[in-house]
């Protein structure tokens, strides 16, 4: 009878062992969150899960390269495998490099948000901009496209990723696109600030 009990008690105890996280966050951009040009760990995504253990649970499921359509494809699954309790949207800026569609862009990260909600998700958003020979139409109607959606859809947001060093080449690897190593840190600030989680 006693080993029956043992038995029976075993399977609980490993349950009882797994860590229970407050919330799941699911990082989902493109290389400036995956941490292009860095060492594994250096990127901001992975100093915030750092950051927030053991209490909440950071998944980073940052493509180099991804633009908003790839990660509307992506997204549905992302959603089902992780569950997140929280969905940081960093997407886009291939979108504007690329000269994409801004209307395109829009329609994309409204579906990604609706998604996201429709699951009971928090959506944090995070914007970025173009670096200025792109021309301040073009970038000021990118820049739009963040801040309205921001708005419409009373979202926590980030307007700028790159918030307090984005003027600066030498924050940034030689390509001038992705920051350095050591602004990784204010960027998870930056990022942190706007975070629904407790």
């Amino acid at each position: 009878m006693r080993s029956i009990v043992c038995k029976m008690l075993f399977p609980l105890l490993l349950l009882w062992q797994l860590p229970a996280f407050a919330a799941t966050v699911l990082v989902f951009g493109d290389s400036l969150s995956a941490g292009y040009g860095l060492a594994p760990g250096q990127g901001w995504a992975a100093l915030l899960a750092r950051d927030l253990a053991p209490r909440h649970q950071v998944v980073n499921a940052s493509v180099s390269g991804e633009t908003s359509a790839g990660g509307l494809a992506r997204l549905p699954d992302a959603l089902v495998r992780h569950r997140p309790d929280v969905l940081v949207l960093e997407l886009g800026a291939n979108d504007g490099l690329r000269g994409l569609p801004m209307a395109e862009m829009r329609r994309n990260l409204q579906q990604m948000i609706d998604m996201a909600q429709a699951r009971k998700a928090k959506v944090l958003l995070v914007g970025m901009a173009l670096p200025p020979n792109y021309g301040p139409r073009y970038g000021a109607e990118f820049r739009g496209v963040y801040d309205d959606l921001a708005r419409r859809n009373r979202l926590a947001y980030v307007p700028l990723l790159v918030d307090g060093f984005a003027g600066d080449l030498s924050a940034f690897q030689p390509d001038g696109l992705h920051p350095r190593a050591e602004k990784q840190a204010t960027m998870m600030r930056t990022v942190k600030a706007k975070l629904p989680v407790k």
